[in-house]
C-alpha cells in the first residue's frame, strides 16, 4: 500500500496554524489553556470550563489533520432536530485514519493514579505505533504536535511524557486538547467523526483504501448527556442512527454496490437499540460489541469510473428521538 501514501502531506504541518488559532482564541471559544509540570501544554475544552460548539468544531479540524473542512447545516433530515454537521476531507484515508481515529490506546496506572484514553490527531502519525501506519507505509516528521483525548479529568504528566517520548519530541511541544462528551465540544468533535467511522468500516471490511477518492458525510449534533455514560451513547446513536456518508470511488460497479451494502449499521445483528442500552447488555465491554454496528446509518458509494451510485441503510428517527430523550 505504498503507493497510497506517496503524495501524503504533514497532516501535523498542516495542523500547526489551526491550534495556534485555537489558543489564541481560547477565552471567545471558552477553552483554558494550562501547563503539566513537565511544559506539556493542555487545552480543556469542557472540564472546568463550558468549551462550545464552535471550539469543537475547530478541534474537529485539528483532529482531522488540518485536512477537514467542517460546518453546520440546517438540514439533519430529522423534523425534531433540525441541524447537523457536515464534513468533508482533501485527503479522505489520511485524513480520517492517519489522524483523526481514535487508535492510540494510552494506559497508566500508579498507586493513587488509575488513567485510559484512546488518542486521536496528528500525533498518532509522528509515533506510528499502530499497524494501520505499516498498512500506509506512512509516518510524519515534526517538532510539535497534538493529540486529543476524550476524558473528563487532567491526565497524569507520565501520559505526556509517554506521548512526547513515543512521537520523539519534547514534551513542551505537545499540546493536549481535552474534550469530555459532557461538553458541547465534545460531542460536536466525535459527530465530526463521521466520515472517519466509515472510512474505519470500509478499512473493516477490506475495501481497497486507495480506490477511495473522495467522501462527504453530515450527522446530527447529540446533545451532552450530563454524564459521561450517557454522553457516550448518544454520540455513538447519532452516528449509527443519523449518520449519511457518500464516498466516491475509483472501482468497477460490483465493488461500489458491495461497499454500499457491507456498510451501513443496520448490517449488525447488534443494531436496533440506544448504544447506551447495548453496552450495558455486554458488560460495558466493548470488545464484546459487534464490530460491524460502528458505521454511518445510511450510506451512499459513487463509482466515479462509470458515475453509477449504490444506496444502502437508513436514517432511524425513532431511535434517534430516544436516545436523545425528545
Amino acid at each position: 500500500m505504498t503507493t497510497l501514501s506517496a503524495n501524503w502531506t504533514s497532516v501535523n504541518a498542516a495542523t500547526q496554524p489551526l491550534l495556534d488559532a485555537l489558543v489564541k482564541d481560547a477565552q471567545a471559544l471558552q477553552l483554558e489553556i494550562s501547563t503539566l509540570s513537565n511544559g506539556t501544554r493542555v487545552v480543556d475544552a469542557g472540564i472546568n470550563v463550558r468549551g462550545g460548539l464552535e471550539a469543537g468544531r475547530r478541534i474537529g479540524e485539528i483532529c482531522m489533520g488540518g485536512l477537514g473542512t467542517v460546518t453546520m447545516g440546517s438540514q439533519s433530515g430529522f423534523a425534531n432536530w433540525p441541524w447537523s454537521v457536515n464534513v468533508h476531507a482533501k485527503t479522505p484515508v489520511l485524513s480520517c485514519l492517519g489522524s483523526q481515529y481514535a487508535g492510540w490506546s494510552l494506559s497508566h496506572k500508579a498507586e493513587d493514579v488509575k488513567f485510559f484514553a484512546l488518542g486521536s490527531g496528528p500525533g498518532r502519525a509522528l509515533a506510528a505505533r499502530e499497524e494501520i501506519f505499516k498498512e500506509f507505509a506512512y509516518q510524519d516528521n515534526a517538532d510539535s504536535t497534538v493529540i486529543v483525548l476524550e476524558v473528563d479529568k487532567l491526565p497524569p504528566v507520565a501520559i505526556a511524557d509517554k506521548i512526547a517520548d513515543n512521537c520523539g519530541i519534547k514534551p513542551e511541544n505537545l499540546t493536549l486538547i481535552l474534550t469530555p462528551t459532557t461538553s458541547l465540544a465534545g460531542v460536536m468533535q466525535i459527530a465530526i467523526r463521521v466520515l472517519e467511522v466509515a472510512l474505519h468500516k470500509a478499512h473493516t471490511v477490506h475495501f481497497p483504501l486507495e480506490k477511495i477518492v473522495d467522501g462527504y458525510g453530515s450527522t446530527p449534533v447529540a446533545p451532552p448527556g450530563g454524564d459521561f455514560m450517557t454522553g457516550m451513547g448518544r454520540t455513538n446513536d447519532a452516528i449509527l442512527y443519523g449518520g449519511s456518508v457518500h464516498l466516491f470511488v475509483d472501482a468497477s460497479d460490483e465493488e461500489a454496490r458491495e461497499l454500499a451494502e457491507k456498510m451501513p449499521s443496520n448490517t449488525s445483528a447488534d443494531y436496533g437499540r440506544p448504544f447506551g442500552d447495548i453496552f450495558k447488555a455486554y458488560e460495558y465491554d466493548f470488545f464484546k460489541i459487534d464490530p460491524m454496528l460502528f458505521s454511518p446509518a445510511k450510506v451512499i458509494v459513487t463509482n466515479t469510473q462509470t458515475g453509477n451510485s449504490f444506496t444502502a441503510g437508513e436514517l432511524n428517527a425513532e431511535l434517534l428521538t430516544q436516545s436523545f430523550g425528545l
